[in-house]
């Protein structure tokens, strides 16, 4: 009797600790559709093991900023909340993540622009910033795209980054669950890296900043081995930014197509996760870097 006693205290504290994990990784998100991010999510329980592959591994960066319509740079900021016409519904289950485009009426977003080379790009990371996937879902049916959910248990946050011909849109995180990810602190601790160096699979790459302050132009200037380089997705690379609250997200391209030159600006001080993506050798490899912005 005892024993099935000391059972039952044991899995309750379990559920509460769960749930008090939950709560704290979905909190930001209450705020940010308070805000008037107009995006929702549908939540499924996965354990499939069959995988979507990732371009890197654990890995980030952050910044603010506004949409650039040359087409360089796409992202969210304070400055552009409430402002969306399109929401994004998010739904995991076993199998499959589906991804739903709705317009302010509840219609199928499906007229889009394809944007280097994909109508969607899938940014998805975890609650520790660690884990990075950026992934291409297959559009299957009217607003709708799905790709295969082989993501280890976890709390991850969604960034849908697409481009509506004739709607606004800016890009906002989505919080979906896979499997039972138990306790986790949410407690990424991220650290500026003291060197911004970094090696991949063999492949190094170096990061040269112009500038550590915000509110000011900043080229983000990516030294590697050229030879090797092949362009992936319709540019020379691709950097993924976000702040360590994985609430700020940018897709930032190539100013130029012969140089792995980015231009964009961090607008607020903080620290930040940047993921540089590089197509050499034929592999697609993302290099993680820490940045402290004053």
């Amino acid at each position: 009797m005892k024993k099935w006693s000391i059972a039952a205290v044991l899995y309750l504290a379990a559920v509460i600790g769960g749930y008090s994990v939950y709560a704290k990784w979905f909190a930001d998100e209450k705020q940010t559709e308070s805000h008037g991010h107009n995006q929702s999510v549908s939540y499924g329980a996965s354990t499939s093991q069959e995988q979507s592959e990732p371009h890197g591994e654990s890995q980030g960066h952050s910044v603010q900023g506004e949409v650039n319509k040359s087409g360089h740079q796409h992202g969210s900021g304070t400055a552009l909340e409430g402002s969306s016409e399109v929401s994004v519904f998010l739904q995991s289950d076993q199998d499959e993540l589906k991804i739903f485009l709705k317009d302010k009426s509840g219609n199928p977003v499906e007229d889009l622009e394809v944007n280097h080379e994909k109508l969607l790009h899938l940014i998805v990371v975890d609650d520790q910033l660690h884990k990075y996937y950026h992934l291409h879902p297959e559009q299957t049916g009217k607003g709708e795209f799905t790709i295969g959910n082989s993501l280890p248990d976890g709390f991850y946050k969604a960034f849908v980054d697409i481009k509506p011909k004739s709607l606004a849109y800016h890009v906002a995180p989505v919080p979906f669950i896979v499997g039972n990810p138990g306790m986790s602190t949410h407690s990424h601790g991220l650290q500026p890296d003291k060197t911004l160096s970094k090696n991949v699979d063999g492949e190094t790459v170096k990061l040269t900043m112009s500038s550590f302050k915000a509110n000011e132009p900043v080229k983000l200037t990516f030294d590697l081995d050229k030879t090797k380089l092949t362009p992936y997705l319709g540019a020379m690379g691709h950097v993924v930014i976000l702040d360590e609250n994985a609430q700020n997200f940018l897709h930032v391209h190539p100013a130029n197509d012969k140089d792995t030159v980015f231009e964009t600006q961090f607008e607020k001080p903080g620290i930040y996760k940047i993921w540089a993506e590089f197509k050499q050798n034929g592999k697609v490899r993302a290099f993680p870097f820490v940045v402290e912005i004053k």
